[in-house]
């Protein structure tokens, strides 16, 4: 059986002041420190090796009990950052608050015990952490009932149980939205965009709830950020990117207004300028989608955004988006060389990247390569994709990626190879029910010029693909694919003999038409 590596990645995960903060914390304590050798040495290794481990202390006695030894470390690694971040999240604050009302009324110190309780139920209310409040309030009741019995009779308990009621609807109220953002964040995970018929009834199922339609239908400015970020999940996902735009700006001007839900809420704003950077590429607005893109980018560090969680996410949505607006604008020259850039940067965030930005950053780069006409690179890297398993994640990416892997081979003149990736890739799309036309058009006019034996029979290949194209493109369900390589553009290449990022601008220059 493999040791576990879990000790492994939580030293590895520690920064410089925490490891500082953890051995300053454990120079305190009495007694003998093996875990602190054990946590010395482990900070060494590049990779975890449980048999250098147990080679380098074979002699200590402390090496034949290393699994508790082990559990011991990892334990006091998590208290040290309880302590050392036990100040810097509002809930942590609040936890804290609340054991030290526990504490001082086990002990009968009751007056102290209502000036925490003032201060905590305050920041509760602030930040509208519900579930803080409720415990807070069954603190309170307590002491009103101590006071009773002390003959002090000046607290209205009615006016606690009314206060009482309005907190639990408003957790009620919260956790209906949890439940309804779930299921739209489900169907956008899988694949962004509604494929069929079946999914956009679920999706317009959503946007049709009382809670979502209604007016005055969200009970805080919490609920009404997320009631907001719903909307604009729901348009985004019908591609509807007018009203994205309306919803997910409403989501950043109510967390712009509200600092303390905004800080609480880091991860949601993040995403609402991901999805405004969206809305932009689609409007054409590049200046405005550069300056939302350098907008992510300006938050790793900043109050509320300066954890390693959103450090990391931060990061990856800031290389995929200002990757993907080069890719839209047909710069892939300078989208290589940001590549080059990301190669050198993404070794910091080793494992953490999660896997759907690293599924969107390996289409990305492909693209990227694919634009800038080395054919090999980007072959690589489809290949990296299409050889995950993967069967419900950004199942979008995949079926693009085998989309433009036979664009890849196209060009590579891979011919035979072609004739059995085109019958792959169709037996691929034939297995999901979707409404779009756009991918079995492509396959079949890539079988087509796999056959094709002159490059004149070639031309008029084209030339057709190209008219038909700009035909089936004026259906609004048939653009998605625009948004992860164009299609359009890579058709009037091969008329014009240019190249994809100057068919791309030529075409960019043209008045926008499609829907």
């Amino acid at each position: 059986m493999k040791p576990s590596n879990e000790l492994f990645m939580l030293v590895k995960s520690l920064s410089k002041s925490e490891k500082r903060f953890f051995k300053l914390s454990s120079s305190i304590q009495a007694g003998d420190k093996n875990y602190l050798r054990i946590f010395d040495f482990i900070e060494k290794q590049n990779e975890y090796d449980e048999d250098e481990l147990k080679n380098a202390f074979q002699e200590e006695t402390f090496i034949k009990h290393l699994p508790s030894e082990k559990n011991h470390l990892y334990r006091l690694i998590l208290k040290s950052l309880r302590s050392y971040y036990g100040e810097q999240t509002i809930s942590s604050i609040l936890k804290q608050e609340i054991k030290n009302i526990e504490i001082l009324y086990a002990r009968a110190l009751y007056k102290e015990c209502v000036k925490f309780l003032i201060r905590a139920k305050r920041l509760a209310k602030e930040y509208e952490k519900f579930y803080y409040l409720f415990e807070l309030i069954e603190w309170e009741k307590k002491l009103i009932e101590e006071s009773y019995e002390f003959g002090n009779f000046d607290a209205n308990l009615n006016e606690l149980i009314i206060e009482e009621t309005q907190v639990i609807e408003q957790l009620r109220n919260l956790a209906e939205y949890q439940i309804l953002y779930s299921r739209i964040n489900y169907i956008f995970r899988s694949g962004v965009f509604t494929k069929n018929r079946e999914e956009r009834a679920i999706v317009d199922a959503i946007a049709d709830n009382h809670l979502i339609k209604g007016k005055n239908t969200a009970l805080s400015t919490r609920a009404a950020s997320i009631c907001y970020y719903i909307k604009g999940l729901c348009a985004a996902t019908n591609r509807n990117y007018q009203d994205s735009y309306i919803f997910f700006n409403r989501t950043r001007e109510i967390l712009d207004k509200h600092p303390k839900l905004k800080l609480d809420l880091g991860k949601r704003y993040m995403l609402t300028l991901f999805h405004l950077v969206k809305c932009y590429i689609d409007d054409r607005n590049y200046e405005l989608a550069q300056i939302t893109v350098y907008e992510i980018k300006s938050l790793s560090g900043q109050k509320g955004f300066d954890s390693t969680d959103l450090k990391v996410k931060i990061a990856a949505l800031y290389y995929n988006e200002q990757l993907n607006l080069l890719n839209m604008k047909g710069d892939f020259e300078a989208a290589v060389n940001f590549i080059d850039e990301i190669q050198r940067d993404i070794g910091l965030l080793g494992d953490k990247i999660s896997k759907e930005q690293n599924l969107k950053l390996l289409f990305n780069s492909a693209y990227s390569y694919f634009g800038n006409q080395e054919y090999k690179k980007c072959l690589q890297l489809i290949n990296d994709i299409l050889n995950d398993n993967e069967s419900t994640l950004r199942q979008d990416i995949f079926g693009f990626s085998r989309l433009l892997n036979l664009l890849v081979h196209l060009e590579l003149e891979n011919f035979d190879f072609l004739e059995y990736e085109v019958k792959s890739t169709s037996r691929f799309f034939n297995k999901t029910e979707r409404d779009n036309k756009i991918e079995g058009f492509l396959i079949k006019n890539v079988r087509k010029l796999t056959k094709s034996q002159s490059q004149l029979s070639k031309s008029d290949i084209y030339e057709t693909m190209y008219a038909e194209l700009k035909v089936l493109l004026e259906d609004h369900n048939e653009q998605v694919i625009l948004e992860y390589f164009d299609i359009l553009g890579w058709a009037c290449s091969k008329i014009k003999g240019m190249t994809l990022g100057e068919a791309i601008k030529y075409e960019l220059a043209k008045p926008k038409k499609l829907n």
